[in-house]
């Protein structure tokens, strides 16, 4: 706890908590901007790093429904974020080269408005009363994310009932996901 009061420690956790995730989202999309990282691979890791680091902060957080609300607040502002973005109501070509595929910012209407939703609908529905809300983020940062990075270096050998997919990407997806979950 953060503060004797609960309420106040709650209100001081979203800030910690959101001051983390905002100076992830900074970090990368500077390296965006600058170019430092490929693309997909600066994409990837914001979707590895951002929910497991709000994650790594549920802590900071009561168990109460309290909790579970101020907390998120930090992903749903995002998925405003996104919809303000995504619809082309403000421009943001920073978050628009970390987060898409091919640099149009309708594309974060799609991927990255469904990742913040994920998170949100987990942490109100099943905050820490559930393992269901740690598998589900977990499974979708850390193993989403490993299984593009994997299949694209090492993903040669195709899945033979979908050949978008491959042997190395799904088997780090289920690694990845399995290690955070439990880790």
């Amino acid at each position: 706890m953060l503060h004797h009061n609960p309420l106040v420690s709650d209100v001081y956790a979203t800030a910690v908590a959101g001051g983390v995730a905002l100076s992830l989202l900074r970090l990368w999309q500077e390296t965006a901007t600058r170019g430092l990282l490929d693309q997909k691979l600066n994409r990837k890791l914001v979707h590895i790093s951002i929910g497991l680091a709000f994650m790594l902060c549920w802590p900071l957080f009561s168990s109460g429904i309290q909790g579970s609300l101020l907390a998120s607040l930090i992903p749903g502002v995002n998925i405003i974020r996104m919809l303000i973005i995504g619809l082309g109501l403000v421009k943001d070509e920073a978050t628009v080269k970390s987060m898409s595929r091919f640099g149009d910012y309708r594309e974060l209407l799609k991927g990255p408005l469904y990742y913040v939703t994920t998170i949100t609908f987990a942490c109100v529905m099943y905050w820490k009363t559930s393992p269901i809300s740690i598998a589900a983020i977990c499974n979708l940062c850390a193993g989403d994310g490993m299984a593009d990075i994997v299949g694209r270096r090492l993903g040669r050998k195709k899945i033979p009932y979908n050949r978008n997919k491959s042997f190395a990407g799904s088997i780090a997806m289920a690694s990845a996901g399995f290690l955070a979950s439990i880790g």
